[in-house]
């Protein structure tokens, strides 16, 4: 196989119109769904068919979820994700409820106040790969044997962060990169199954949490200037979730919105080698690398 046959075997979808998921009348189990590009997701899927049972750890906001959504197609779960034991009873609660799970969306995740390694509060670092990560595995394994069952699919929520330059962010880098290594091997270990597992990749969704992180803090507004513009560009949480939902639907091994990071993403290996070196000595990095080690230094 030349290398312009596998480029064209990633680029163009594999999945056959059989193979595609009907969602009307299917259950989808959803994380971090109390807002942001959970509940977007969970809009997605009701306006689709489907019957939701969304999970966040806000009970308050998850109850307005629930109301907005319409108790006849949500049901609403409240646990957190690092808890191994209530996930698995939000699992057997969803199948209580509606009898079935065919589609998993391990969405929950959290970003880091922003701190270089050298620096960083363990306990942050902890607490994203707790959520980020191990919440993606506490989330799935729980629910296999059910969409395994059912022929279903699941998402695993990851971010452009898995591949791009993680400084000043290694805990969520990591975390997400993590998360990209077990949905790329679900995929694989379902092969066999006729269910299915993709990885979900985001750019800059216009978020509550990005809000926080790239507007409110001067900091993270000097990291989002760093980036071109046409991968700065933001997109809405329904744009995110409708593009989430499109790859459930045709069983997609991997989605990624907004639709400008694809080039970068196919790529990854050949531009990270320039980019990580082109930072190591970029002023304006560098500036503000130490900027984030001065405000960390002047917290303790």
């Amino acid at each position: 196989m030349n290398a312009l046959t596998l480029l064209s075997q990633v680029v163009t979808p594999w999945t056959r119109d059989s193979d595609r998921v009907d969602l009307k009348g299917r259950v989808a189990f959803v994380t971090g769904a109390a807002q942001g590009i959970g509940f977007a997701t969970a809009e997605a899927l009701v306006a689709r068919g489907a019957r939701v049972v969304v999970v966040d750890v806000e009970g308050d906001a998850l109850e307005k979820a629930v109301t907005a959504l319409g108790s006849q197609a949500a049901h609403g779960v409240t646990a957190d994700v690092r808890d191994r034991h209530a996930m698995a009873d939000a699992v057997a609660e969803a199948v209580s409820r509606f009898g079935r799970i065919d589609v998993v969306v391990a969405n929950a995740g959290v970003t880091p106040p922003p701190a270089t390694l050298r620096c960083v509060d363990l306990d942050d670092f902890d607490r994203v790969i707790a959520i980020n990560l191990t919440g993606v595995v506490n989330t799935v394994k729980p629910a296999l044997e059910q969409v395994i069952e059912h022929g279903g699919h699941v998402v695993v929520v990851s971010s452009v962060a898995a591949f791009a330059p993680g400084f000043g962010g290694a805990s969520y880098a990591a975390s997400k990169a993590g998360v990209e290594q077990v949905g790329r091997a679900l995929r694989i270990e379902l092969g066999s199954t006729g269910a299915t597992a993709g990885v979900a990749y985001f750019g800059v969704v216009d978020t509550a949490l990005v809000k926080h992180a790239l507007d409110d803090d001067p900091l993270g507004h000097r990291v989002d200037r760093l980036m071109p513009a046409p991968i700065r560009h933001r997109i809405t949480a329904a744009r995110a979730a409708e593009v989430l939902v499109d790859g459930i639907v045709n069983r997609s091994a991997r989605t990624i919105a907004p639709s400008a990071w694809e080039p970068y993403s196919l790529f990854r290996e050949v531009l990270n080698r320039q980019l990580d070196n082109l930072f190591r000595s970029d002023p304006r990095v560098q500036d503000i690398v130490q900027a984030v080690e001065r405000r960390r230094r002047a917290m303790r």
